[in-house]
């Protein structure tokens, strides 16, 4: 890889002593957030979770934001800073730059989830929707900055930013010295570059793996591709890591201290959103969950003893009533049947006898009696129901079709 003479200026300036100093900054507001077992989702490994989404603000952006933002000059503090976010960025530094007295203007992609845009408000910032994703909102920010003289706080690809978020890797080691593995969502890189960056300072031995959505790459073809790549475009319900491209900082630092970084799908994250509220009592964002998901569909080892850690927690409450539909459907935890009826009385009951008596609920019933070309007196009807997995639709579908029931298209 050839470097730009600035990644390796900014990389020579992050050092284990910065990233000390800013622990020392961020006992004034951030949390030392627990590291708790997670038997429950991993039953036969030894699994913990990194509890970010706990964080002040609901995520770890707080680190890095504030520690950018205590460096600053008096001058600089008086001009006011100008950030861009998907939301948790903002949150982090409108909360900084109030509690020191600074003016805060925030670039928020107008896609954002209203409950992350009304929080960075309520902190007391000034928010300016953009339309886009995030890279449309830093080149917003960029203007601003260039009219006002006022100081950007980037979200990644800054080494104050970069060390304050490294903090986390300091924690983990305190509180699991022999940890093994620690996965961590990637998005423009600021969170992995400052673990993996501290963590291989003071543990070479742990593998640090990066995991980004497939919907939103940039970070898995740059690294393949030894070069800095820019995607045309993101899709993703995982909005915190929806970039797309990474900063040539935290490219550098990825590819000297990252031993691998994958992929996982919106299925398999909405999955991990559900496992980590069922089953730890805890709300993750997308963003936050897809360490998790990479674990729970064996995307990267888990010998030893593994760190995910759960980046944040800010999800939108209308987001997460479909995020935990699709995940039941991934787990074959809610189906659509469709069977093909005589019109004739007691049809109905005999299906839903069937469905009750093998332990399914129904929850939703549609019948359609338009028939078809071939029998005018057949009829249609869908049941969705509640089920444990595939396995049990499956049992059902045995049973309605030794009643003689016929299915028709195709079933969720």
């Amino acid at each position: 890889m050839v470097e730009s003479s600035s990644s390796r200026y900014y990389v020579s300036m992050l050092t284990l002593d910065t990233v000390y100093q800013a622990s020392f900054a961020l006992k004034e507001i951030a949390r030392v957030t627990d590291l708790i077992r997670a038997p429950r989702m991993f039953p036969e490994e030894e699994v913990y979770l990194k509890t970010e989404n706990l964080q002040t603000t609901g995520s770890f952006k707080v680190r890095g934001a504030y520690y950018k933002i205590s460096r600053l000059s008096d001058e600089q503090k008086k001009k006011g800073v100008i950030a861009c976010s998907a939301g948790n960025h903002a949150q982090g530094v409108a909360l900084a730059a109030s509690m020191q007295g600074i003016d805060a203007v925030i670039c928020i992609p107008e896609g954002a989830p209203i409950s992350k845009v009304e929080a960075t408000r309520a902190y007391g910032a000034t928010v300016e929707l953009v339309k886009g994703v995030y890279d449309d909102a830093y080149n917003r920010a960029m203007e601003i900055m260039e009219e006002t003289g006022r100081t950007m706080i980037h979200p990644f690809n800054d080494p104050d930013v970069i060390a304050g978020q490294g903090t986390i890797g300091l924690e983990i080691l305190q509180q699991l010295p022999d940890v093994d593995n620690i996965i961590v969502p990637v998005g423009g890189g600021g969170l992995i570059a400052g673990v993996a960056f501290t963590v291989k300072m003071l543990k070479p031995s742990v593998k640090i793996f990066g995991v980004q959505s497939s919907g939103a790459p940039s970070m898995v073809d740059s690294l393949h591709d030894h070069k800095l790549e820019t995607l045309p475009s993101v899709s993703t319900i995982s909005d915190g890591i929806a970039v797309k491209s990474p900063g040539d900082l935290t490219y550098s630092l990825c590819e000297k201290y990252v031993d691998d970084v994958i992929t996982v799908s919106d299925d398999e994250t909405a999955v991990a959103i559900l496992d980590l509220m069922e089953k730890q009592k805890l709300v993750s964002e997308g963003a936050g969950a897809v360490s998790v998901a990479a674990a729970l569909f064996d995307k990267v080892p888990l010998k030893g003893k593994t760190v995910c850690l759960v980046s944040g927690g800010n999800i939108d409450v209308t987001i997460l009533s479909r995020v935990i539909n699709r995940a039941l459907i991934k787990e074959g935890r809610l189906a659509d049947i469709t069977v093909e009826l005589i019109d004739k009385p007691g049809q109905l009951v005999e299906v839903s006898s069937i469905i009750a008596a093998s332990g399914a609920n129904v929850v939703g019933v549609h019948h359609d009696k338009t028939g078809n070309e071939k029998y005018l007196n057949n009829c249609t009807l869908r049941v969705s129901m509640e089920t444990r997995d595939f396995e049990h639709i499956n049992e059902i579908k045995q049973k309605l079709s030794e009643a003689g029931f016929q299915f028709v298209g195709e079933e969720r």
